[in-house]
């Protein structure tokens, strides 16, 4: 088990109390554009997206599934307004971890914040992953190195939305596929 999953079992154990286990459906929004992120979320079912919505088009950036953490990370680090939303692709349980908690445990001991700083850079990690996807100009190149991350992808997220992600139409992604 990786030093990142070791942090979330850990969490999840000592998460019991103050963590609130959460039901969306299809198309809730767990957080919203402008609000400030307050928690972190372990996916126990389910898929969500993570989106930004500019003045012509909804851009997919993330995704999560079963055991998958998702927050808007920028707004959790900073304490700012979240510039993205989260939605429930269907219907998602969640297990809600306080900020505050997750502090508490991440201050626990020094194997505990070592934990917690290898989770963080395995997001930062996915972050840099994101970014060279968004600048790799071929659209297959893109879905390949997407597939090679996330094999089952396509098992767990409707098609428009992975091509949202790919910054493509369903119907190049369709082609792609076909090819």
């Amino acid at each position: 088990m990786t030093p990142d999953k070791i942090f979330i079992k850990k969490l999840l154990d000592s998460a019991h109390d103050s963590s609130i286990l959460k039901i969306f459906s299809k198309g809730d929004y767990i957080i919203r554009e402008g609000q400030v992120e307050q928690s972190f979320y372990v996916i126990e079912t389910g898929a969500v997206r993570v989106f930004h919505v500019t003045e012509f088009e909804e851009q997919t950036i993330r995704f999560g599934y079963e055991g998958s953490i998702i927050t808007s990370l920028s707004s959790f680090i900073t304490g700012k307004p979240s510039e993205f939303y989260i939605e429930a692709l269907r219907k998602t349980t969640l297990r809600i971890i306080p900020k505050h908690h997750l502090s508490q445990v991440a201050n626990q001991d020094m194997e505990s914040m070592v934990q917690y700083n290898k989770l963080l850079e395995a997001l930062i990690v996915q972050q840099i992953e994101r970014e060279i996807d968004l600048l790799t100009e071929s659209p297959t190149k893109r879905l390949q190195r997407v597939l090679e991350r996330s094999p089952n992808l396509f098992q767990e997220i409707p098609l428009k939305y992975i091509a949202s992600y790919l910054r493509m139409t369903p119907e190049t992604l369709s082609r792609i596929r076909n090819s």
